[in-house]
């Protein structure tokens, strides 16, 4: 079945067919309709907006069993508005896509989206919305004004991103409307009444939470995203920091989104200071990637190299990170990469964990070192890995069939042991796999051959019946 062979049909007889199969199925009638409406120059918008309308008046209750076809019948009207209008009317089109971002609230409130299915449908409508904003030409005034009611009222994320999103069509003149009427809200925060009797909504860990702390919080994160997101758009690097305390910019991940657009303004030395107010959080301890990474980054600017080499040198030896590794090699000599790569390769071989060592040597991929690994640290396997341990078998079993075999023992070991009967299936085909691995392996070294193997597994677990018939 191909559209070629259907178009031989005919077009009366795939219509009788289309109407036949559409028979009790609202959802592809409304999609039809709406077909002969562009092909008839009938009013494709004013069909979908008496839908969208209709959705959004709508009271029932859409349990999971039914939620597809409401999300179904979302997506019909969104592909009709990016098929049939957008080209036509794009100013038409915005209005109709953000309709359809203004109603999610209503359709969230009646229905169970556990599967994601509506949410979905409303991330595509907000990227169409974006796609076409600029071509819908509308005032920027007003749209600032659109942006701004949207942001505030964005309960259930579908306006997320909104000012990024709406950045080129806003221009500079609109961001700085939408700057000053968040500076006025911020200026108007909700203030509590300190005479007055205080409603708890409820308890946490540190007490109880009244409604008025969690207006002026929720007021506060508001106002404070927005802003920081109109300075990024704005390429305004000392708005964007200033939104930030001097307690705050302690954060070393705070300091590096400061810093590492310091940085893409060219102005390295004032990056470092950032990130260096951040350094004692730092070493406090803590995963911070970004400031590692940004730090690097500031050195190289500011003509540090060896500085940022030795740190990249030292991000490797911290965690086996194979991207630092790659970069410190990058930026060597001829020849000097080549050694400094064997120091790593034999730092990783020593790595106190085992695990980690043997997936940084299979991903890079050094496996004659990873088998190595396993030869000399095999009573470190934890069959429990098979994500890693699979992989690593199935990578070394051409060269290294007995590390490859002492992997897969490991597996198998594991899942017979801790009496994992859902994975006996696996650890079957891991036996018969090192059954014919034994045939390429002259020397055990110490290990017992595959029959000696078999032999101790059914000694100890002769009655595990769903391991051996699988």
């Amino acid at each position: 079945m191909n559209a070629k062979n259907l178009a031989a049909l005919g077009a009366e007889r795939l219509a009788e067919l289309l109407l036949d199969v559409t028979a009790g199925d609202a959802a592809a009638k409304r999609r039809l309709r709406l077909e002969l409406a562009s092909r008839a120059g009938g009013d494709v918008a004013g069909e979908i907006r008496k839908r969208l309308v209709s959705i959004a008046r709508s009271r029932s209750y859409v349990d999971w069993r039914k939620v597809k076809e409401l999300a179904r019948d979302l997506e019909t009207q969104r592909e009709a508005i990016d098929a049939h209008v957008a080209a036509r009317s794009p100013g038409e089109a915005f209005d109709l896509l953000w309709r359809m971002l203004e109603m999610a609230p209503s359709i969230y409130e009646r229905c169970d989206d556990s599967n994601g299915a509506i949410g979905s449908v409303i991330a595509s409508a907000r990227d169409d919305l974006a796609a076409i904003a600029v071509k819908a030409g509308k005032p920027v005034g007003a749209l600032a004004d659109r942006v701004f009611a949207a942001v505030c009222a964005n309960d259930y994320g579908q306006f997320d991103e909104l000012i990024g999103l709406m950045s080129q069509a806003l221009g500079p003149d609109g961001l700085n409307r939408l700057k000053a009427q968040f500076e006025e809200l911020a200026a108007n925060a909700p203030v509590g009444d300190a005479g007055g009797e205080r409603r708890m909504i409820g308890l946490s860990t540190r007490g109880p939470i009244y409604q008025d702390d969690y207006e002026q919080g929720r007021h506060g994160r508001l106002v404070r995203s927005a802003l920081t997101k109109i300075a990024d758009e704005l390429g305004d690097v000392d708005g964007f920091a200033g939104r930030y305390s001097d307690g705050e910019r302690a954060n070393p991940a705070i300091a590096a989104a400061i810093a590492e657009r310091m940085l893409a303004a060219d102005r390295a030395s004032e990056a470092l200071a950032a990130l260096d107010g951040a350094a004692d959080g730092f070493r406090r301890g803590g995963h911070w990637p970004d400031w590692q990474r940004v730090r690097i980054e500031v050195l190289d600017a500011l003509g540090r190299s060896d500085e940022a080499q030795g740190e990249r040198w030292q991000l490797f030896e911290r965690g086996l990170d194979a991207g630092y590794l790659r970069a410190h090699l990058k930026r060597l000599p001829n020849f000097d990469d080549m050694e400094a790569e064997e120091r790593a390769l034999s730092f990783a071989s020593r790595f106190t964990s085992f695990h980690q060592a043997l997936a940084f040597l299979i991903d890079w991929p050094a496996l004659d070192r990873a088998a190595g690994l396993i030869m000399v640290r095999a009573s470190e396997l934890d069959g429990n890995q098979y994500w890693l341990l699979t992989s690593a078998a199935d990578a070394l079993e051409q060269r290294h069939p007995l590390a490859a075999t002492l992997v897969l023992r490991a597996m198998i070991d594991f899942s017979l042991d801790a009496a994992k009967y859902k994975r006996y299936g696996h650890a079957a085909r891991h036996l018969q796999t090192c059954e014919s691995l034994a045939r390429r392996i002259d020397n055990f070294a110490g290990h017992p051959n595959h029959v000696e193997y078999v032999a101790d597994l059914k000694r100890r677990h002769a009655r595990k019946s769903g391991f051996w018939d699988a």
